[in-house]
């Protein structure tokens, strides 16, 4: 059974044939809570049924209820600052004493230094901010703020990008895995070939020129299309935007009057070794989206930061969501700014990546089932191919247990792709390690 092939967009799923297994070597303790929450909570892909019952994490590491301590290269991307950062949970309980909650039509002082500290850090005119509860519901203010500002509704993305998991944010996105069997989605949503496979529909010569051309002719065919939403990078499986390309599409957009939203969701902050990712697209967005590690790794924080000129709802509710100005949120997402800044961690996520780089290029000479590595800033992409007859998506599940078995937990994504996310405070003997364990698994995976 472990050999089987699963055809997911998304890897790294509860249901692969090596599950099983893992089960079997765990204690009955934590297989008795497995069990009490599989019963309590509704069965999901990617979730329920659980992996493992984590008991504490402090920094890099997460401790499950046998005791075992695993180094998280996961964290859901939330995690730039590691789990439990001091800072964070001393911020937090201060703004707890003071103001918890704050009843939408009231704001506070800590909601709005948050506000204005992201004006202050993005790019050109994107000032104008909302807070929400989510990055999915983020992505849906940022959808019903196109259509107010232009006056259309059609949106263009890509196919097997990931905006979210809610219905509308599927609709927009592109991964199967979410949209499959679910009918109708919401409709104007037209989708583009992900950018990975833009020499295979536009040609090996100049692929991307002639795909940001493409692009420029849909929307002035069209001539209605609201928004063109887009990952400035596929963070799922790690791919930098090609140069020049999101340049050019900045520019068709603004000739055709369709707003560029750019969802920087899973590596806003630093880990790119940029405060924000798109200040390596060499395009300022009209709405730029943000979210997970906004939090500091404990609290759900997103936002979008848009454009001064788009300030033009007053008369649409485009969140009005309970937490809309959290205080204990905004407390959390200012004290995570803080760090980045103090400890220059900007400048740490490039050092990282260049000392990750290193280490696995060496992987990659070492294992012929490495078949490319990648990286912007401390984001790492591994991809894995097929090997002795097993297809790609299967032995990147079995490097996936083989090094949850050694104590190093990441994400597969893309079906094949491994990605390593670790905290940018993450201390070098640590950091090395968990490259070793990675190392070994993939030497397991293929013994």
């Amino acid at each position: 059974m472990s050999g089987q092939a699963f055809d997911v967009s998304e890897g790294d799923v509860n249901l692969s044939p090596l599950r099983a297994d893992w089960r079997q070597q765990l204690d009955d303790e934590t297989r008795r809570i497995l069990d009490a929450d599989a019963a309590a909570f509704l069965h999901q892909s990617l979730s329920t049924p659980c992996l493992d019952v984590i008991e504490s994490a402090q920094g890099a590491t997460l401790v499950d209820t046998q005791g075992r301590r695993i180094l998280d290269f996961h964290g859901n991307s939330v995690h730039q600052l590691g789990h439990g950062h001091p800072e964070i949970v001393a911020a937090i309980k201060a703004q707890l004493d003071i103001l918890p909650f704050c009843p939408r039509r009231y704001t506070n002082r800590t909601a709005i230094a948050l506000a204005q500290k992201l004006g202050a850090l993005a790019q050109g005119d994107l000032s104008k901010v909302l807070f929400a509860p989510s990055g999915a519901a983020a992505i849906s203010m940022a959808l019903k703020l196109a259509r107010v500002a232009t006056g259309r509704h059609k949106t263009l993305s890509m196919w097997d990008a990931f905006h979210g998991a809610n219905l509308d944010t599927i609709s927009v996105g592109g991964e199967a895995l979410f949209r499959r069997d679910l009918g109708p989605m919401m409709p104007g949503t037209e989708h583009l070939p992900p950018l990975h496979l833009a020499a295979r529909f536009f040609g090996a010569d100049r692929p991307f020129e002639r795909f940001a051309d493409y692009i420029d002719y849909v929307l002035g065919v069209q001539g209605d299309v609201a928004a063109l939403l887009a990952e400035p990078m596929r963070w799922t499986t790690v791919e930098p935007p090609p140069t020049g390309f999101w340049a050019s599409v900045r520019a068709s957009c603004t000739r055709h009057g369709t707003l560029l939203i750019f969802d920087e969701i899973p590596a806003c902050l630093a880990r790119t070794g940029t405060m924000f990712a798109t200040e390596q697209t060499g395009a300022v967005p009209d709405i730029l989206v943000i979210g997970k590690g906004l939090g500091g790794g404990i609290m759900p924080m997103a936002a979008i930061i848009a454009d001064k000129a788009l300030d033009c709802a007053p008369h649409t509710a485009l969140g009005h969501y309970t937490h809309e100005k959290s205080p204990v949120g905004c407390a959390a997402a200012l004290a995570t700014i803080e760090v980045i800044e103090r400890e220059n961690l900007v400048a740490r996520a490039g050092e990282l990546g260049l000392r990750g780089m290193s280490l696995l290029n060496v992987l990659k000479a070492r294992h012929t089932c490495v078949a490319d590595v990648r990286n912007l800033g401390c984001y790492f992409g591994v991809e894995i191919c097929s090997a002795k007859g097993e297809s790609a998506n299967a032995l990147a599940d079995r490097v996936l247990y083989a090094a949850l078995a050694r104590g190093l937990s990441f994400k597969v994504g893309g079906g094949n792709v491994v990605t390593l996310c670790p905290p940018l405070t993450i201390a070098h003997d640590e950091f090395d390690q968990a490259f070793t364990i990675f190392d070994a698994a993939l030497t397991d995976a293929t013994a």
